[in-house]
């Protein structure tokens, strides 16, 4: 059995958007109860993948983003805005 999705506890530096993109890639998902098994299956990545976006390692190409908010139910550019703007 698997921890309970975490919401993030802090907010990304606005002028990192990988750090942007993880911020509310995980709040969103942990808003819909997933997990990043879920939400790479929603999306058909690989989890590893889902991973590393929400710990910022990767750079994303702007058709996973597109995927990611599909999944999310977000308009893609909204993970992307910096939280408070």
């Amino acid at each position: 059995m698997s921890a309970k999705p975490q919401a993030p506890t802090s907010l990304p530096d606005p002028s990192n958007l990988r750090d942007v993109l993880a911020y509310w890639m995980r709040l969103k998902r942990v808003e819909k109860g997933w997990s990043q098994e879920r939400l790479a299956m929603e999306c058909d990545l690989d989890r590893t993948y889902v991973s590393a976006v929400e710990r910022s390692r990767w750079n994303v190409s702007l058709s996973n983003i597109e995927r990611f908010a599909q999944a999310l139910d977000v308009e893609p550019w909204m993970l992307l805005r910096p939280p408070g703007r």
